[in-house]
């Protein structure tokens, strides 16, 4: 599987960074209690802390919404994921169990405040690109309606998009029958390659001690954007 940055990217920001985990041979099922548990934990921890700092102030929110600009995008009108979930966890909506990868992926977005998004690989066909949106560019996603995604960053493969930092599509969406998964991290630009390496490696142990199997992680970047897994 091949996975590569439009150069064009670099071109408006040159820092940008995309964190990669490939996951094989995992089991998706029900979080045990313990993710349940301490994903309530944090997400109550969270709604204190943000009485008195509010989510737009938080460095790694901060940081996405100033790259959202940099592309042409309105952050307001179209809020990147982590961020969405910290505004939910601000009104004490906080999230509801869903399953082992997708309760895992949430809680790694509210824990490095980065937009992140997992795919089941089995879903996906040929080489994969990370680039910017335009008009043409959208999916059916899984917030339950057609997206748009102009100055937008986006995964594509042979069928068209499938993900982005603002919402996934449908089509590529894990599921309790996922055994292979690749987990795309959106790190913030400012982000050294060592802490982008020490985040990864974390979030895969994690993620393996639930769901089994094994991971391989890269890091791309303008002097590295392309990694075949």
């Amino acid at each position: 599987m091949k996975i590569s940055i439009n150069k064009t990217i670099f071109e408006q920001a040159e820092q940008f960074k995309i964190g990669l985990i490939h996951y094989n041979k995992i089991t998706v099922a029900q979080s045990p209690q313990m993710i349940k548990g301490r994903t309530q934990l944090y997400q109550e921890n969270l709604y204190l802390e943000l009485q008195s700092t509010s989510v737009t102030e938080r460095p790694g929110i901060q940081e996405w919404r100033q790259l959202w600009k940099t592309f042409g995008a309105d952050p307001n009108r179209y809020r990147h994921s982590a961020e969405s979930l910290m505004r939910r966890i601000s009104k004490q909506n906080y999230l509801t169990p869903y399953h082992s990868a997708v309760d895992l992926n949430n809680f790694f977005s509210l824990q490095y405040e980065l937009p992140i998004g997992i795919y089941d690989t089995n879903t996906i066909e040929g080489a994969i690109e990370i680039a910017l949106g335009d008009e043409n560019t959208g999916y059916e996603g899984l917030n339950g309606r057609y997206n748009v995604l102009t100055n937008i960053l986006y995964s594509q493969d042979a069928h068209g998009a499938f993900g982005s930092p603002f919402v996934d599509s449908k089509r590529t969406a894990v599921t309790e029958q996922t055994t292979d998964a690749l987990q795309i991290f959106y790190l913030q630009p400012s982000l050294q390659i060592e802490q982008a390496d020490q985040l990864l490696t974390s979030a895969g142990k994690m993620f393996t001690q639930i769901s089994g199997g094994d991971y391989t992680i890269a890091v791309l970047t303008k002097s590295n954007p392309t990694i075949e897994f």
